[in-house]
């Protein structure tokens, strides 16, 4: 039962959070993310100042998921659904290996609620139940202590530094620490 995961948008929740779609209405939320430089300082995208340019965002991400680039979704609690509190992405999906990498950035307004360690847990259940991938992996900066957290909290494996091996945008040539989990590990 393996799909691909851009033949149809998804809308993930669970009775707390809400994944879904980022819209236009969603620009003053988005705009207070990615104008915020704490959130970017171990991230390979560079800070908006500008909020025309994210509202350009906005339709990018609508390109991006038509061009089966990436998919970003607007973290949302279930108590304020028109909100969004933090931005997932799914992206790099490879149909050979069976694999996708995932990325999360929250406010820093609603850190220490565990709503990440919630958003990475419903992506990993739609991931491997609806979408039918193996194996999810993570790209986390060394020094970015609270993200390696929020992936060992939903059972992803440290499996080791890449040494100096990407470029980011902001940051030159970086570490990186990769995470993964695999379906079997889940079911556990």
């Amino acid at each position: 039962m393996n799909k691909n995961p851009y033949e149809q948008f998804p809308h993930i929740s669970d009775d707390e959070i809400t994944l879904r779609k980022i819209v236009d209405t969603d620009l003053d939320g988005i705009f207070e993310i990615y104008s915020n430089e704490e959130l970017f300082k171990y991230s390979p995208i560079m800070i908006k100042k500008n909020k025309n340019t994210v509202a350009n965002m906005i339709g990018h991400f609508e390109r991006d998921f038509h061009k089966k680039k990436c998919i970003f979704l607007g973290i949302c609690l279930n108590n304020e659904p028109e909100k969004v509190v933090g931005i997932a992405e799914i992206f790099d999906y490879s149909s050979e290996v069976n694999m996708i990498t995932i990325g999360y950035r929250l406010n820093d307004k609603f850190w220490g609620n565990g709503i990440a360690t919630k958003a990475v847990r419903v992506m990993v259940d739609y991931l491997f139940n609806d979408i039918g991938i193996n194996r999810i992996q993570a790209f986390i900066m060394p020094e970015n202590i609270k993200s390696q957290n929020v992936l060992e909290r939903n059972g992803f494996i440290k499996e080791g530094t890449i040494r100096q091996g990407y470029t980011w945008k902001g940051q030159g040539v970086v570490d990186l620490n990769l995470y993964s989990l695999l379906k079997s590990e889940a079911e556990k």
